[in-house]
């Protein structure tokens, strides 16, 4: 059930800022840093400047004040398809690592399977080897009864 009951939440609308205010405070900011930076070191240059009040205008609220370090908050970067390296390795995830793997033991398993090294196969080639027997013992006896079967229909 959401929060308020069946009538729903009774709380404030979401208030949006109006992007001329937004403009305001930025062009406010740089100049305040622009002036702070001209007071504190005459010498630097305004590349320097300019990467600072990037770094600064990035950080807004309580972040300016406080150095977070959250290897999770990571802003995802934009390449140009010039920087694109098609031609990179690729780096498989976990699960193809995982399949590629599995079907190279597999491939080596059958191959020795086939060459008869392993065990499944010795016992398969043993157990081909008692049918192969049964079956000529079993051949032989009925060679053998047929011919004794032809002299006693010749002897009579």
């Amino acid at each position: 059930m959401p929060r308020g009951g069946k009538k729903g939440h009774k709380g404030r609308g979401k208030q949006f800022s109006n992007p001329e205010e937004i403009d305001r405070q930025m062009r406010v900011q740089r100049e305040m840093e622009a002036a702070g930076a001209e007071k504190g070191s005459g010498s630097e240059s305004e590349e320097e400047s300019s990467s600072d009040d990037d770094s600064n205008r990035k950080r807004s609220g309580v972040e300016g004040l406080i150095e977070i370090e959250n290897p999770n908050r990571v802003s995802q970067k934009n390449k140009k398809v010039a920087e694109l390296d098609v031609e990179a390795p690729k780096e498989l995830s976990r699960r193809e690592r995982e399949e590629i793997e599995k079907q190279k033991s597999k491939e080596r398993y059958m191959k020795l399977h086939l060459e008869g090294k392993t065990d499944q196969a010795r016992a398969d080639l043993a157990r081909l080897a008692i049918i192969k027997k049964q079956r000529e013992d079993a051949a032989k006896k009925r060679d053998e009864l047929k011919k004794d079967a032809e002299e006693a229909k010749g002897k009579r």
